[in-house]
């Protein structure tokens, strides 16, 4: 079995697809429910690690945090002297709210690419033949 390249993969989940066979929407019934299984190939969501969702909250917080940091230190740089602080504090505030619930499912599909590239399907995980 030969999985998808890296940028394939990748590609797919940022797009919310399934990584391994590029399927429409594949674990995701809505913008936050998820199903247990790809509804296209049927490869398996949680593939037997506790905290799997660790991972996604991490490149959630990386996503954000680097967004946060970078907004705040292209204004501050386009507006020095005056930085209007208080238009600066409110805007990255909004950001930090709205941007974890904006990024939620494509941080899923983005570690579950990871996952399946660091630990491909087993032959006993019923998973199917990537498509390529």
């Amino acid at each position: 079995m030969q999985r998808p390249g890296v940028s394939t993969m990748l590609g797919r989940a940022v797009r919310r697809r399934c990584p391994w066979c590029g399927g429409r929407g594949a674990f995701f019934t809505g913008w936050f429910a998820k199903s247990d299984r790809c509804h296209t190939c049927g490869i398996a969501w949680r593939r037997g690690d506790v905290g799997f969702e660790l991972g996604a909250a991490s490149i959630s917080a990386i996503i954000v945090l680097g967004t946060l940091v970078a907004g705040m230190g292209g204004t501050m740089v386009a507006t020095w002297p005056d930085v209007p602080y208080v238009w600066l504090f409110v805007g990255l505030a909004l950001a930090a709210v709205a941007l974890p619930v904006l990024v939620y499912p494509i941080t899923f599909t983005i570690w579950q690419a990871v996952d399946l590239m660091m630990r491909p399907p087993e032959p006993g995980e019923d998973a199917p033949e990537p498509v390529r």
